[in-house]
């Protein structure tokens, strides 16, 4: 598999039986799954939805939103027990409102899933973890 590395942005391949072995960049030696999701922009989001083989999982948020701090914990677990079988990411609207806009946001938190850099699954609305574990084991 193809993996953007989330430190410095260099492209990985590894097999897909060494995915849960805790990889390493091969140029920065940070683990490519840090079991947290990252913080993306545009270039960002667009290197892990053009480059990576893994499906990623955007959590579309706002720091003034209640309910986007109410699900923060929720979507943090969530990456630790997904992780490596997806990326999850989160797209602070606030700062990157040109992304909001590019995927249809209209209101927030909105969960979206990729699959091969396209858009699979949609959800609005805070979720608690076991309601963000069965939504994606149910689109991916």
């Amino acid at each position: 598999m193809l993996i953007p590395c989330p430190h410095c942005a260099s492209l990985n391949r590894v097999p897909d039986a060494r995915l849960g072995d805790h990889p390493v960049c091969g140029r920065c030696k940070a683990a490519l799954f840090p079991g947290e999701p990252l913080e993306l922009d545009a270039g960002a989001l667009q290197l892990h939805l053009e480059k990576s083989d893994l499906p990623l999982l955007v959590d579309f948020w706002a720091p003034w939103c209640g309910p986007c701090r109410m699900m923060a914990p929720a979507f943090a677990q969530a990456a630790r027990q997904l992780e490596p079988r997806l990326r999850l990411g989160k797209v602070n609207t606030e700062t990157q409102p040109e992304l909001g806009s590019r995927y249809g946001i209209r209101s927030i938190p909105t969960l979206v899933l990729f699959k091969a850099g396209r858009e699979t699954a949609r959800q609005s609305g805070a979720l608690t973890l076991p309601q963000i574990l069965r939504w994606v084991e149910a689109h991916l």
